[in-house]
């Protein structure tokens, strides 16, 4: 399947500013290269800080990329002019973690849907039944068209986000952790409703989150992202069954079990991850796992392994699968 969306050598470094000087710079993505498909979603995980945020945000040029190339169906983003951006801004949205920062506190929510549609000038004969039946396919109703975001609970906010989003009919959308701040049971309602829509109008997704089981749940791909770097691309199911990178392992490893005398049995076979993660200003030499990594090798401290093709469609970044 072609893909809609290609990420060649992404970087975004952050200055860190001195009194006079800049002292240094945080590596929040260094150089990572993926595909997305069309109509599939791609999760990105990792551990917070990691960079995953950044690079959703990278991605629709929220965030200016220090350097890299974007191209989302067949175009460069980075080369495009402002007419060109408008065309990408309707064409690629993005779902926030927060849905009450992300939601005009002053606006009802038939203006927060018609604000996008009226700034990219979208011709709609009857506004308000355009505005029900969005809302109706997130699970709201025209009950709650002319309310305020502050009446209503954290799942319908995100509903509301889901339905502005909804009015631009985007093709590709970055979903960054957009339940995290949501109860379990409203987790739930949510997820199932993006997978609806996906089903419905063959949307793309980039699932950002912190929560493998969500992932798993959500996509059909996924990559594992450690210190700005992608160590492990893959099969969601593959990956799970059967992952790779040491830090992969060490991240499922980590996933809590219902089954007490399980968890204690797999608590005795697991391995301990030593440390914190080191600073992105100043990154190991070498694989940025290593300090960390109970395989490292001499090999692992000297040089920074690259992303290869270790079984179909699965990819690692990797000493242990390297053939130097």
């Amino acid at each position: 399947m072609e893909p809609i969306l290609q990420v060649r050598h992404l970087k975004k470094y952050f200055p860190v500013k001195g009194l006079f000087f800049t002292k240094g710079y945080v590596k929040a993505v260094d150089d990572i290269s993926f595909d997305i498909r069309k109509g599939e979603t791609f999760g990105l995980v990792g551990e917070s800080g990691c960079g995953k945020t950044t690079t959703g945000r990278t991605i629709l040029r929220l965030i200016e990329p220090t350097d890299g190339e974007i191209i989302f169906e067949g175009k460069n983003i980075m080369e495009l002019d402002k007419e060109g951006m408008k065309w990408f801004r309707r064409k690629a949205q993005i779902m926030f973690q927060d849905p009450y920062s992300s939601l005009n506190p002053r606006q009802t929510v038939f203006e927060v849907i018609m604000e996008p549609v009226r700034f990219h000038k979208i011709h709609i004969d009857d506004p308000e039944e355009f505005v029900i039946k969005l809302l109706e396919s997130v699970g709201l109703n025209e009950m709650h068209l002319y309310r305020y975001p502050h009446e209503f609970s954290g799942g319908q906010r995100q509903r509301i986000a889901l339905a502005r989003l909804l009015a631009m009919k985007p093709e590709f959308i970055v979903l960054d952790e957009p339940t995290s701040a949501l109860d379990v049971s409203v987790q739930a309602n949510i997820l199932n409703t993006l997978k609806d829509l996906q089903k419905d109008f063959g949307f793309t997704y980039l699932f950002i989150s912190h929560d493998l089981g969500v992932v798993k749940y959500m996509s059909h791909r996924m990559g594992v992202m450690y210190l700005g770097k992608l160590v492990e691309i893959g099969p969601s199911d593959e990956i799970f069954e059967n992952p790779l990178h040491p830090y992969t392992q060490l991240l499922l490893s980590a996933i809590p079990v219902p089954d007490p005398e399980l968890a204690a049995e797999l608590k005795a076979k697991r391995q301990k991850i030593e440390g914190e993660p080191p600073s992105p200003i100043n990154p190991p030499k070498g694989c940025r796992f290593n300090p960390r990594c109970p395989f490292a090798k001499e090999i692992c401290r000297k040089e920074e392994p690259p992303l290869v093709e270790a079984e179909k469609d699965h990819y690692v970044a990797c000493w242990l699968y390297s053939k130097k």
